[in-house]
């Protein structure tokens, strides 16, 4: 790291492991409505959708496009998929699933399992694939930024991906903005650089250290966008400030 890491938080890596077991612990609390994101066990994101249908007797989970939302991408019958989302308390959960039915507009998923989250991921990180930028500290008004796409967020960090190229210990501001609300900037520092096509690298992308007031309203942003609730928008919400 560099000069800038005594500012900065807990590691943030956007990388996934796939050698944790299932749980045999009680499933978390699913409800008609709530947004969850579908995932292969090495982590591709194969579609974020609202759950229409939950049979807890046979742990099978039905889930459709969220408002606005693309068709889904379409999985074998059979296929082993990972479930992330979390509660109202904030707390992440991970759930491995057997496909049952995949459709453009349905997926259906049976025998739910609990997965344990590595301690070092208790972030919950919400997947976007949202447009966002990125820009140097000295641009104040943000007259030359690099647009790229926000991969996904947490309160730690996030992972972006950008067809500019930068190296580990750079030094930038992030712009963001989800869905309705207020767009949001962080001051940060990337920690790592993969090339993840020709000519695309992902960053992981570390907060500095939030204060309290922007932890919470990061988080409640986070929960709010998840679960799909939407808030009245104020004229101070364009301002791109915190």
């Amino acid at each position: 790291m560099g000069f800038f890491s005594h500012l900065l938080g807990r590691d943030y890596d956007y990388e996934y492991e796939d050698d944790l077991e299932e749980d045999s612990g009680a499933l978390p609390d699913l409800h008609n409505g709530m947004s969850l994101t579908v995932e292969t066990p090495e982590g591709q994101v194969l579609l974020t959708g609202r759950i229409t249908g939950y049979a807890g007797g046979d742990s099978t989970l039905t889930l459709e496009r969220l408002p606005g939302g693309l068709s889904f991408k379409t999985q074998e019958m059979g296929a082993s998929v990972l479930i992330r989302g979390f509660d109202e308390q904030m707390n992440q959960f991970i759930l491995k699933g057997t496909v049952q039915e995949s459709t453009r507009l349905v997926c259906r998923v049976k025998d739910l399992k609990v997965r344990p989250i590595p301690e070092h991921r208790q972030n919950f990180r919400l997947h976007v694939n949202g447009p966002a930028a990125l820009y140097y500290p000295t641009d104040e008004t943000r007259s030359n930024p690099e647009e790229c796409v926000l991969v996904d967020i947490s309160t730690g960090g996030a992972c972006i991906e950008s067809e500019f190229l930068h190296a580990e210990d750079e030094v930038l501001k992030l712009w963001v903005k989800l869905r309705d609300y207020a767009p949001m900037e962080f001051t940060g520092e990337i920690i790592r650089v993969v090339e993840y096509q020709p000519g695309k690298f992902r960053y992981g992308f570390l907060f500095a250290q939030l204060k309290e007031s922007e932890l919470t309203e990061l988080t409640r942003t986070l929960y709010n966008v998840q679960v799909g609730n939407v808030v009245p928008r104020r004229r101070s919400d364009d301002t791109g400030h915190w």
